[in-house]
């Protein structure tokens, strides 16, 4: 990044009004390292990959564009729109393919410029050096087209060339596919009405290479051969279609195959699989995701289910169709699997054989079989933390924004250890090995302006943990029925009410203490403080485990409990709210929080949780599970690792 001369001279540009005591820590590493795609038509959709991009509430983005084009100078700026924090987007409408010449090829650089709402200063990348072609209407160019070859049905046929269309607001690239196709052990080649197969861009940002699924509407299902031509044309938006030369093709397509069953992200063979999780079927062959088209597992074998005899086992399962090449299974308790099992309590293996089974109108094709074991693990609850986009600028209060990074792997580390031997999984990424998985979002703001530190807002008390995929977070207008409040996560400006001078944040809460404030004002900009900058980040600022060195004096130090503290007492609440949607506290009774103030609990209402025990300093903290919260969650969420808390205070 550049740092705007008003910042290296610690004065503001002109017209400024800011009050930054330095660069804003959003936008210190601000930087463009990708403009896509090179070649840009009306409606698209040019993306702008970099680091430290802001949300628009903290800084207005522009995509500068200087060099060449068409033989004259250009100098443009168009407005970027921020999709998260290393990518901005700008809609590209025929207006500004006038503005940079019409059909011209562009030299010359790209920079991303952003006025900081924070200091009113203007902060510029570095620039890119870049080659962009700006075109009216797209030609597409098919040069290699997959023409033979043994296929499944949905497989997808791979076309590499130059000219096709992303979608969106562009248009649509399609295939279209006419001739004949002859069954197995038939002479006769059967005409196929033509077809349009929308194509996908094999990279969502290049036109040189697309793909489109050898669809059952094309030939069917059944194994055989096909003879025929596919033509590529652009439907480019607010243009007649242009099409390429068609191409010849011919394919054998064979039936339906299963190679691999597996689970998890990479997918690993060994199959261990909880109510809620998916079990990923890879082959070929399978079909769905249109009027008439059902891919079935079946499964012989036989379940010997955990402490019992085996017993033989034939089931038909119906997976959800992704492509294909594969499908996946969820399991639930709804179908054949979970109506002869209690995923809940069952464990056991199943050992046997797979077989799909394809249908597509009236036609039913059965695939090959495959040997395979499964085990029915014991359920396992993920939960997704969602650190939102004003969970991030709200750091900005506490001086904290450019900490973030330690500040989440404190909060996730703090979360484990509340829950630690029970078979519960934080993830900082949204699961895509699981179906049913809990989603917690932290914000900034309390949007139901009550001052709450986080809040539970799924319907009801989960007594049992039935639920699996509770949202806290979002409006729930369930709740809002109930009377409660509807808005629900964790609200971290919320948690400046433990300062004894929280200006315009937000109210002290009655216990404020004032250690929060030796420990965040050194960083606080509104008491003209200076928060954290990457200049502050050596090697000697250190990741704690527990705060006897807190408050501390030397800034180096004092960052180190800032991170400590921060995560504590985010982790903390994030704990508290999650401990509720499983169904605490007083779990199969009435009551959300334990009866009278204990030490250490950490199900105890807001008012008698102090704020040393959340922060974990002086001796005190950190808050766990009562006894028997603790073992209500391990009868929920079995698992072999043993408590690590020696004594639990009681409940009662």
């Amino acid at each position: 990044m550049r740092v705007p001369a008003a910042v290296l001279a610690g004065t503001l540009l002109a017209g400024g009004c800011g009050t930054a005591l330095g660069p804003d820590p959003g936008l210190e590493d601000l930087a463009v390292t990708k403009v896509a795609p090179s070649t840009i038509i009306p409606g698209s959709k040019v993306v702008v990959k970099g680091v430290s991009f802001v949300d628009q509430q903290w800084g207005a983005a522009t995509l500068r564009l200087k060099g060449q084009a068409g033989g004259r100078s250009v100098d443009l700026r168009w407005p970027a729109a921020f999709v998260d924090f290393g990518t901005l987007n700008v809609a590209i409408d025929g207006s500004k393919i006038d503005e940079i010449g019409g059909d011209v090829d562009f030299a010359g650089s790209a920079t991303v410029e952003i006025l900081a709402t924070s200091d009113d200063n203007t902060y510029e990348s570095d620039a890119l050096p870049i080659d962009l072609s700006f075109r009216e209407t797209l030609t597409p160019m098919p040069f290699d087209v997959q023409g033979s070859g043994v296929i499944f049905v949905n497989d997808q046929i791979e076309i590499a060339g130059d000219g096709f269309l992303l979608g969106g607001d562009e248009g649509t690239t399609i295939a279209r596919v006419t001739g004949c196709f002859t069954p197995d052990a038939t002479t006769t080649c059967r005409p196929i009405t033509a077809r349009d197969i929308p194509m996908t861009p094999t990279d969502p940002l290049a036109r040189d290479k697309a793909t489109f699924p050898f669809s059952p509407t094309i030939a069917g299902i059944k194994p055989g051969t096909f003879t025929g031509k596919v033509t590529v044309i652009n439907q480019q938006t607010a243009s007649a279609p242009i099409s390429a030369e068609p191409a010849n093709v011919e394919y054998d397509m064979v039936s339906s195959q299963i190679f691999t069953v597996c689970i998890g992200t990479p997918c690993a063979p060994d199959i261990r699989a909880s109510l809620g999780q998916y079990v990923f079927v890879q082959g070929g062959g399978f079909v769905g995701g249109e009027a008439g088209a059902l891919t079935e597992l079946e499964m012989s074998g036989t379940f010997n289910r955990t402490g019992m005899q085996p017993a033989p086992v034939l089931m038909t399962l119906i997976p959800e169709f992704v492509e294909g090449r594969l499908v996946r299974y969820v399991l639930n308790t709804d179908d054949e699997l979970g109506q002869t099992l209690d995923l809940r309590q069952d464990t056991g293996q199943f050992t046997g054989t797979i077989t799909p089974i394809v249908s597509f109108g009236a036609d039913r094709v059965r695939g090959a079989s495959k040997s395979v074991s499964l085990t029915i693990a014991p359920v396992k609850q993920v939960v997704y933390l969602d650190f939102r986009p004003s969970y991030v600028e709200g750091l900005r209060d506490f001086g904290l924004r450019a900490v973030d990074n330690r500040i989440r792997a404190r909060i996730v580390e703090v979360c484990r250890q509340a829950f630690a031997g029970i078979n519960i999984e934080f993830r900082a990424e949204p699961p895509t090995d699981f179906a049913l998985y809990e989603h917690v979002e932290l914000t900034g703001v309390d949007p139901n302006n009550m001052g709450l530190f986080g809040y539970d807002n799924s319907p009801g008390k989960d007594n049992g943990n039935l639920r699996l995929y509770d949202r806290l977070g979002g409006v729930n207008a369930l709740t809002q029925q109930d009377g409660y409040p509807g808005y629900g996560g964790v609200f971290l400006r919320s948690l400046m009410g433990f300062s004894k001078h929280p200006g315009t944040f937000t109210k002290s809460v009655p216990g404020a203490d004032p250690v929060f404030d030796k420990i965040f004002d050194p960083f606080r900009a509104d008491l003209d403080n200076q928060p954290i900058t990457s200049v502050d980040l050596g090697s000697s600022v250190k990741m704690l485990s527990d705060g006897s060195s807190c408050p501390a004096t030397d800034r180096a130090s004092q960052i180190s409990c800032a991170i400590f503290v921060l995560g504590n007492l985010v982790g903390g609440t994030l704990a508290h709210e999650i401990g509720h949607s499983l169904g605490l506290a007083n779990p199969f009774s009435e009551g959300f929080h334990n009866a009278g103030d204990g030490v250490k609990r950490l199900m105890d209402s807001g008012g008698d949780r102090p704020f040393l025990e959340r922060a974990m300093l002086e001796g005190q903290g950190p808050g766990v599970f009562c006894d028997d919260e603790y073992q209500y969650l391990r009868m929920i969420l079995p698992s072999m690792d043993p408590d690590p808390v020696p004594e639990r205070p009681g409940c009662f």
